[in-house]
């Protein structure tokens, strides 16, 4: 296959990835905060490439189609969104209401098990209706206007975005510790994501 062949659908992938990706989220914000409490930052970044790499995979393999045929199952993906991000908001308004400095004990710090981070990395990324229909539904799509190898290197491109992204986000975030080492910092980071996650949720619930 000539390299142009080769390039051009990886690279169709890797900029609608990106575009689709790079956005304050549920998922994203999430990810940052573990980048700045420097806590479990190379599983949760892990956690959310595979699952990003599994729904990009899942809708260049043609499962869009079946998603977009069944309403059950949009709903339950709709509802069950809605509940998690709700009960996330409401948890980061209440650390919101006690936030902490970033001290450079906090460096590796644990307030969560590893299987609880895990565990909530994976809600955020599959119970997200928002992340389900870009990666499932609508890079599926576009992935279904290419064929045979072209469309490989389309979905190739799609992952590559969500492995530069998560990793970057998560271990970029130290950068920013010299701030976060004031309470208000956080709070209003807090605060943030509190409201990031409720208005996901009453965009969801109200069909948005």
């Amino acid at each position: 296959m000539p390299a142009i062949s080769t390039f051009s659908p990886m690279l169709t992938g890797f900029g609608l990835g990106a575009s689709l990706i790079v956005a304050i989220g549920s998922q994203n914000a999430f990810v940052l905060r573990q980048g700045l409490k420097r806590q479990y930052v190379f599983l949760v970044s892990t956690v959310c490439f595979l699952c990003d790499s599994l729904l990009i995979s899942l809708g260049a393999g043609g499962f869009s189609t079946v998603v977009a045929g069944s309403p059950r199952l949009m709903q339950f993906t709709l509802w069950g969104g809605v509940a998690f991000l709700f009960a996330y908001g409401l948890r980061a308004f209440a650390s919101a209401a006690k936030p902490g400095g970033l001290e450079a004990s906090d460096a590796g710090g644990d307030t969560g098990s590893l299987a609880k981070v895990a565990l909530t990395t994976v809600m955020l990324s599959l119970m997200n209706p928002h992340a389900f229909l870009d990666t499932v539904v609508l890079l599926g799509s576009l992935a279904g206007l290419y064929s045979g190898e072209s469309r490989l290197f389309f979905a190739f491109g799609a992952i590559s975005a969500s492995c530069a992204w998560f990793y970057g986000i998560g271990y970029g975030a130290r950068l920013l510790a010299p701030l976060f080492r004031r309470p208000v910092a956080w709070r209003v980071l807090d605060i943030l994501v509190g409201c990031t996650m409720w208005s996901i949720a009453g965009s969801l619930a109200l069909g948005r």
